[in-house]
């Protein structure tokens, strides 16, 4: 990432973007003044002082990310990761060599019977990798040649609540920053008029629940926390200007306010007050830009048949992920989505394939619009949920109706873009689809990669607090050099 270049405007022989943010706002008056400054010399530069990084660590592969969690935890070995045993052995029971006391939920845990269960799906070789994808992804696996499917993933979490909480923060425990907060709190943002961290969740989807702590900023500044984008007229609640208040009106009163929380902080300096000042000031310039962002009607017929005709929708899967895309030509750094309903306890011959039908299409056609606008490269695309699915049955071993437990132990996800090394399989599981053999990547590993593509070490990146200096990796973490190009 470019640095602001020094610059001896109005101070002397004192760089105006080289200094800290508060010291360059207690230099020209603590006003709004300064900060207008600062926007007309470079707004984009100015911006990214924001970052407590002075520069990445190292040269980045990537400039952001777009997360696509499907939440519930998507059947490995329905998707990705074929098991041809599975379907031999189909009914018999899970070999205790194979599980070997490790432990098992409550809902399948106390079962007398554990029959293995195969897929009920065919799966296919595609592309030149020769990867392994099923019937039900058909447009996911037209894109082979651009992932890297990573077939060995595991979590300590064995719930939805700890294993998303993991995913998304670097700890099964609430209150801790996640992802999208620590990227902004080191890297700054790109794009002054839109906010860094922007959350997507699919409409009227059920499933397990979201909570807004997944994408919060934990103990850092309230001003990394995610900002959620809703479908509809609004998609920034409280955005909008009230009846009869023009944006004349609406700029004085931030202004007198401003003056208030100043006075305010010359008392008692506090990071919440600063937090606050810049988030009055970034809701009024979104006033402008989200509207125009979160628009898709100027988006060409052909943009929309490539996603599916979902994309006409606004809020579901498939616009949300054109959003998605709209969102990072203009400079948003982490861009989360949020897919439920993939927790299939029973019934997968056919929920599976509903959430496969709502996601494959616009996945796909994500990065293939990325690719053609020439942003895959810089943009990590990522796909995948909190953990796996078991081999054996839920409950009774129906043909038609049969569902699988949560599954710690192994699961897939893909990446795409952003350094990532294309149509490449890493980490291998046994045959049985229940250990990994090799290649095991935790879920700390899969962050400390996803901070180095980004240019950042994911042991440098810290917090102090209350005593101790926290990281998005905790005290673990390696990256996946196997994966990166």
């Amino acid at each position: 990432m470019n640095r602001p270049m020094k610059n001896n405007l109005c101070t002397g022989s004192e760089p105006v973007l080289g200094m800290s943010r508060r010291r360059f706002l207690d230099k020209f008056g603590l006003g709004l003044g300064a900060i207008a400054l600062a926007d007309l010399i470079n707004p984009a530069k100015a911006a990214e002082t924001d970052g407590v990084l002075a520069a990445p660590h190292f040269a980045p592969k990537a400039k952001r990310v777009i997360y696509l969690f499907n939440s519930g935890g998507p059947s490995q070995m329905d998707l990705f990761d074929y098991k041809p045993l599975l379907n031999e052995k189909h009914g018999t029971q899970l070999p205790e060599s194979v599980r070997a006391g490790q432990r098992l939920t409550g809902m399948s845990g106390n079962q007398s019977s554990l029959p293995l269960a195969g897929s009920p799906f065919k799966f296919q070789q595609s592309g030149q990798s020769g990867a392994w994808f099923s019937e039900i992804l058909p447009h996911t696996a037209a894109i082979a040649d651009e992932l890297c499917v990573i077939k060995s993933m595991y979590t300590e979490a064995i719930n939805h609540g700890p294993g998303v909480t993991f995913l998304q923060t670097g700890s099964q425990f609430p209150g801790r920053p996640s992802i999208g907060a620590w990227l902004q709190y080191g890297l700054g943002v790109e794009n002054a008029n839109l906010p860094s961290f922007v959350v997507l969740v699919t409409k009227n989807k059920g499933g397990q629940p979201l909570v807004s702590r997944l994408w919060g900023s934990g103990f850092l500044p309230s001003k990394y926390e995610g900002v959620r984008f809703r479908s509809g007229e609004d998609p920034v609640l409280y955005l909008g200007n009230p009846a009869g208040v023009n944006a004349g009106s609406r700029r004085q009163m931030l202004d007198r306010l401003n003056d208030l929380h100043r006075l305010q902080a010359g008392k008692t300096p506090a990071s919440e007050i600063e937090a606050r000042i810049a988030r009055y000031e970034m809701a009024f310039r979104m006033q402008a830009s989200v509207p125009e962002v979160a628009d898709l009607a100027s988006e060409p017929d052909h943009v929309y048949d490539l996603y599916g005709k979902d994309a006409r929708t606004p809020g579901t899967y498939a616009a949300n992920c054109l959003l998605a895309r709209r969102l990072a030509e203009r400079g948003v750094r982490f861009i989360q989505l949020y897919h439920p309903g993939w927790d299939q306890h029973g019934g997968i011959g056919k929920s599976l394939p509903v959430q496969c039908r709502e996601t494959d299409q616009a996945s796909a056609a994500l990065v293939r619009d990325l690719k053609q606008r020439g942003l895959l490269d810089d943009t990590l695309v990522v796909w995948g949920g909190e953990f796996g699915r078991t081999n054996y049955c839920q409950g009774k071993l129906d043909p038609d109706n049969f569902g699988r437990d949560h599954h710690p132990r192994c699961f897939s996800i893909w990446m795409a873009g952003g350094g990532i090394k294309g149509g490449h399989a890493h980490g291998e599981t046994d045959p049985y689809g229940y250990n990994i053999v090799s290649g095991g990547v935790h879920v700390h590993d899969l962050h400390a990669t996803m901070l180095r593509l980004l240019g950042i070490d994911h042991e440098r990146l810290t917090f102090k607090y209350q005593g101790r200096y926290f990281r998005l990796t905790d005290i673990a973490g390696k990256v996946v050099q196997e994966v990166i190009a």
